[in-house]
């Protein structure tokens, strides 16, 4: 396959990067979610109770609290990796949609493409304007971004935009994967070796 029927290495590494962290991100927020508010506080936890990495804090806090700025600390990072991918994609004209699409077919990806990039800004920026103005701010790893505004009404609203964007872009991204298997193993075209390294 030529190089301009294939997306660039830089896009290729981007998308299944950006995949992983997205769906790493989903199960992280579904995990602290369930932690209690009032667990004990503690200076050393056994990430995701694997037995693989002990995770030293320098003062003690609970499980929530230390899972709640990882999640902060990984949508931050991951806000600038999308941001990269945006620019990589705006300046690198992707490969033309295969000829044997059907018109259906290049209106869908079109339009799930184009959603897919701006829930992807909007979920991460959604996250860090919450914290912006909760009264905890933003510590990167903790390493302190800024803190927080403690604006309860601005905070709630950036939480709920932040949930219904996950929600959607979930949907978004179920049907992304659906599209990708159809073309691998119904259509059996070259679709997904245009997203790979080889």
């Amino acid at each position: 396959m030529s190089s301009t029927q294939r997306y660039t290495k830089v896009a290729v590494i981007l998308h299944w990067l950006i995949g992983l962290a997205i769906i790493a991100m989903f199960a992280l927020g579904w995990y602290m979610g369930e932690l209690p508010k009032d667990g004990p506080k503690q200076t050393a936890f056994d990430l995701f109770d694997l037995g693989i990495y002990t995770w030293q804090m320098d003062e003690p806090a609970s499980a929530r609290t230390l899972y709640f700025n990882l999640h902060k600390s990984l949508g931050f990072t991951l806000l600038w990796l999308i941001l990269f991918r945006v620019y990589w994609r705006i300046s690198h004209t992707p490969p033309a949609m295969l000829a044997s699409y059907s018109a259906l077919e290049r209106k869908v990806a079109t339009g799930a493409h184009h959603l897919l990039y701006l829930l992807m800004v909007a979920l991460p920026l959604s996250g860090v304007l919450m914290t912006l103005y909760s009264k905890f701010g933003l510590k990167w790893f903790g390493l302190e971004v800024f803190g927080g505004l403690d604006n309860a009404d601005l905070r709630d609203a950036f939480k709920e935009s932040h949930e219904l964007f996950a929600n959607i872009l979930l949907v978004v991204f179920i049907v992304h994967v659906v599209g990708a298997l159809k073309h691998k193993f119904i259509d059996k075209d070259e679709t997904m070796s245009r997203m790979s390294l080889k």
